[in-house]
Parts: C-alpha cells; structure tokens; sequence
C-alpha cells in the first residue's frame, strides 16, 4: 500500500477505526488498511473499498463479508464502512458497542469488538 493511499483513507475515516471507532492515536499498534470486500472475493484496491481498521478489527474479520446474528442465528451481511452508517447499526453504550441491527450485531460478534482488552482500552479512554 503506497503513503498516499494509507494517508487518504487515514483522512477518510479520520484517524479511526472504521468498525470500532477506536482513534489510531490511542492504540498501541499501527492501524491497516484492510479491503472492505476482500480480493479472494473479488475485491479491488481502489480507494471505495479500502478502510482503516484497527489490528483487533481487522485480525478478526479477515476474509468474512458475513457471519451468523447472535439474536436470530441467521446470516447476515458485515458492516460496510462505505455504504452503512455506525450509528444505524451501533450504540456505545459505556465502554462496550451494541449492534442494534442484524449486520451490527452480528460484526460485534464477528469482529470481537467487546473482547475484554478492548473495552478495558475504551474504559480507560473514557469512551
């Protein structure tokens, strides 16, 4: 990934996690620039399919475009930084983020978004 590209998206997502919303600055370890549809799946490297992802979010959605709902044990679609708004689909209430739709609920299971680190991480900061 060249400067320019992790820079723009870097802007884009303004220095957050686009899943998590954890800010860069406040994580220990240096975000990636992950595909939101990835190539094993037909995905591109063009700047529409890119997002700032922290390691913990992008560790664990790896190639998954869907998992099961945790509610309704159906599949469901991730959240897609590009087209889906955060807060349609999560809450954060405290230190620890709600999916409060089928495709929220089921990237916080998916992405572990309420490992105990990280909301130890999001407590501290005061989130």
């Amino acid at each position: 990934m060249d400067r320019a590209t992790r820079q723009s998206v870097a802007e884009r997502a303004g220095g957050r996690c686009e899943y998590c919303r954890l800010r860069e600055e406040d994580d220990a370890l240096r975000f990636h620039v992950e595909h939101v549809v990835p190539r094993k799946h037909g995905g591109t490297d063009s700047r529409d399919n890119l997002a700032l992802a922290c390691q913990n979010c992008n560790l664990h959605k790896g190639s998954n475009l869907a998992g099961v709902d945790p509610v309704t044990g159906e599949m469901a679609p991730l959240f897609d930084p590009r087209s889906d708004r955060w807060d349609e689909h999560f809450v954060l209430r405290g230190a620890r983020i709600e999916g409060v739709s089928n495709v929220g609920r089921t990237t916080v299971h998916v992405l572990c978004m309420n490992d105990p680190d990280r909301v130890q991480l999001r407590r501290l900061l005061g989130y």
